[in-house]
């Protein structure tokens, strides 16, 4: 299956989908394809199908897998007209971060010390289609919610959250609570609020300095950004009430 979304078949499939650089094109949807726009896409592509995919990747990772070439053929068929290239663009770059969560957390999320590797699944992608100067809504909103998820796994690795986090990848979900007790109790000190508070003010200098700009990948990225706080703290919340 993997072997569908190899980059070498990706890369032939939508180049050309994208204009000629120097070409321009029309975008007819100007009330939601601006800055802003971008922007509350970005936000609701990170914040809001993490909560579908987290329960379908635990119950049926297959299923989870194949929506990744669902998104690839809709990102596809979007990038084609004109009218609806942005966010073509867009869906492309979260296809590349549903990916990454549907093989860690499907198959890898025991290990936490793979979960950056594999969610940095797309950066070959990136990398080569920024360099030709394509797809840059979207590979700049896949970097920024690789971004958030540095910054989340360096906050977790500085606070010793690692070995909870293994106990509850293998523990049933009615013995979870004393993990989550005991993780809350690493982070409720002045050590653990020194360094979220810390984390936040990066998450939100790096995101609002996105917001500067009013290029729509610039936009894409800060939303990517910006949203990583709001999904950690609703995280937060289900753990303090778990």
């Amino acid at each position: 299956m993997l072997n569908l979304i190899r980059p070498e078949s990706i890369v032939s499939s939508i180049q050309s989908a994208w204009p000629k650089r120097g070409a321009g094109f029309q975008v007819s949807w100007r009330s939601i394809s601006q800055p802003w726009g971008v922007f509350l896409g970005a936000v609701f592509l990170v914040s809001v199908p993490v909560f579908f995919q987290a329960p379908l990747v635990r119950i049926w990772p297959e299923l989870s897998l194949v929506f990744t070439i669902n998104w690839f053929i809709i990102s596809f068929l979007l990038l084609r007209n004109p009218k609806t290239h942005v966010w073509g663009d867009l869906l492309l770059g979260f296809t590349w971060s549903w990916l990454a969560g549907s093989v860690y957390w499907g198959w890898l999320r025991w290990e936490p010390l793979w979960h950056l590797p594999v969610e940095a699944i797309g950066v070959p992608f990136a990398i080569w289609y920024l360099s030709r100067g394509q797809g840059k809504i979207g590979h700049w909103f896949y970097l920024g919610s690789l971004f958030g998820t540095a910054v989340t796994d360096g906050y977790f690795y500085l606070m010793d959250l690692i070995p909870n986090w293994r106990q509850l990848m293998q523990v049933d979900a009615s013995l979870a609570l004393p993990i989550f007790q005991n993780a809350l109790e690493k982070i409720s000190t002045p050590w653990g609020g020194l360094w979220a508070i810390e984390f936040v003010a990066i998450l939100l200098a790096v995101g609002l300095a996105g917001l500067q700009s009013d290029r729509l990948h610039w936009r894409a990225f800060s939303g990517a950004v910006l949203s990583t706080i709001l999904v950690d703290s609703l995280f937060l919340v289900a753990a303090m009430f778990a």
